[in-house]
């Protein structure tokens, strides 16, 4: 398999930008003229993606699609892994349900996946002039390296070349990279190729002493060090620990409230909000009351329903919700926050925890919901009923919904009612992702809340806007001649290691 044009990013740790710089080199060696093809041998998110294919699979491996020019398919992302709890996940096999693991269980698990992930990678390859391999987490996970198929157990088995990102904005950047080199095995260390530094504030020639030190311990050559790009934030995320680093844009008209629950899933559906100038969007941390001055409060998705729906009350958030209501704010939930605002979820098989369970919904929405292992994975497009502004996005969920207030729908996508709505209007729900990526819709949203008449933003046009700046500003700092040189087998030059000193 050395043959197939390929490269491997991996990280020195999770959140260091491995995805933003895959989705960057793609876009960038595409707009080269390359068939260029992003792929995950594993992921860890509950931010999926619905792939031409009527599979799901990462969000950020769709986002790499998107830089490429094509459509997402299962194969970018064979295995994909949806907590569910502490310690268990649901796990996507080549875009369908696979099962549930635990932690434990899916590390004897691992082998039996590889197979599967070496087809997926076969097929995608085939289609490609270049593959672009993105890693989790960090190769020096070494407890982990048995049965690995998502860094180096992946690079051995499809003998790809490695570059090693690190980040130098959470600090201990040449720690992390000798550190990395001291703890995986010497074939390992062989394998990488180079080191990408990431995230670089101020004169980056400051740093040139650091890349010598890196290279000195290391051996390895410096492939570029590439400044914070602060556009990034307009793109999707895949990781929810960005949740954690948000922060509320204060003096805005409009403020939406949507509460960080612990199992929030998809929560990308809410960047299109976070680039209106007018909004203030708040991701309401665990402990913390829902704002009372929110015009909005948005229940986004859960990969876990019940256990997200138990949660929200231990937080006192139902009662802030009722409290948003009788001020006149409005609620409108998204895939699992709609079926929260029912009145009962029933899990007779068993899909999200002991068979025959159910719990009390909200009450806001007069509607039931039942969950059934058949799993809604479409792309789908339609209009909204009230003001008829188109909108498009896709459906993935377990379960289905009935009641008095889906008389009342809120969308009509494919010809077909969706969603429900209560009878003062106040409350609304839907099972559509992706909804506020309508421009028509967004704008009319916001009117509706108070904010004044603007040009609006265009959002699709945004995304596209950043990935080509994101991959101008990666040809403008790292070298892309020798990276794909690399992929295509180009000898890898090693510095020599310094001979270790002898005791004295």
């Amino acid at each position: 398999m050395s043959s197939i044009p390929a490269i491997m990013i991996q990280g020195t740790g999770s959140d260091v930008g491995k995805s933003l710089i895959v989705a960057g080199l793609c876009r960038a060696f595409a707009r080269c003229g390359l068939t260029v093809r992003p792929f995950k041998p594993q992921n860890m998110s509950n931010n999926a993606a619905v792939t031409a294919d009527g599979g799901e699979i990462g969000r950020a491996q769709a986002l790499q699609a998107r830089a490429c020019g094509v459509a997402p398919v299962t194969d970018m992302n064979p295995v994909l892994l949806k907590p569910q709890s502490e310690i268990g996940a649901q796990v996507v096999v080549q875009g369908r349900i696979w099962g549930n693991a635990k932690a434990r269980a899916y590390q004897a698990l691992k082998g039996e996946l590889l197979p599967k992930v070496l087809e997926s990678f076969r097929r995608l390859s085939a289609q490609a002039d270049l593959v672009i391999v993105e890693g989790a987490g960090s190769p020096a996970e070494v407890n982990l390296r048995a049965g690995d198929i998502a860094n180096m157990g992946f690079a051995e088995a499809a003998d790809l070349p490695v570059v090693l990102v690190a980040d130098i904005d959470r600090g201990g950047v040449i720690a992390s990279l000798v550190g990395s080199h001291a703890v995986i095995a010497s074939a390992e260390a062989r394998r990488v190729a180079g080191y990408v530094i990431n995230k670089f504030r101020g004169d980056v020639s400051l740093f040139d002493d650091g890349l010598s030190i890196i290279t000195e311990h290391t051996g390895w050559p410096s492939l570029g060090v590439v400044p914070f790009f602060p556009a990034a934030a307009r793109l999707p995320a895949e990781d929810a620990v960005v949740l954690s680093h948000s922060r509320v844009a204060e003096g805005r008209e409009i403020r939406i409230a949507v509460p960080q629950l612990a199992r929030i899933a998809n929560f990308d559906d809410f960047d299109p909000l976070i680039a209106e100038p007018d909004v203030a969007l708040d991701f309401v941390e665990p402990g913390r009351a829902l704002p009372g001055d929110a015009d909005l409060v948005i229940l986004p998705g859960s990969k876990a329903t019940l256990a997200d729906l138990a949660f929200l009350r231990d937080q006192g958030w139902d009662l802030d919700l009722r409290a948003h209501l009788r001020r006149g704010g409005r609620v409108l939930g998204i895939c699992g926050g709609y079926q929260m605002l029912g009145r009962r979820i029933s899990d007779p098989q068993g899909i999200e925890g002991p068979a025959g369970g159910t719990a009390e919904g909200l009450g806001l929405l007069a509607v039931e919901t039942r969950l059934t292992d058949e799993k809604t994975l479409q792309e789908v497009e339609g209009h909204h009923l009230e003001s008829g502004a188109e909108v498009r996005g896709y459906e993935i969920h377990v379960g289905v919904t009935e009641g008095p207030d889906r008389a009342r729908s809120y969308l009509e996508l494919a010809g077909r009612p969706e969603g429900a709505v209560s009878a003062d209007g106040k409350a609304a729900g839907c099972y559509l992702h992706g909804l506020f990526t309508s421009d028509a819709f967004r704008q009319g949203l916001l009117a509706m809340l108070g904010a004044q008449a603007h040009a609006g933003l265009a959002y699709e046009s945004m995304v596209e806007e950043t990935l080509d700046a994101l991959a101008g500003h990666l040809e403008s700092h790292l070298e892309l001649d020798r990276i794909l040189e690399i992929a295509r087998g180009g000898e890898v030059a090693h510095f020599p290691l310094p001979q270790p000193r002898q005791a004295p």
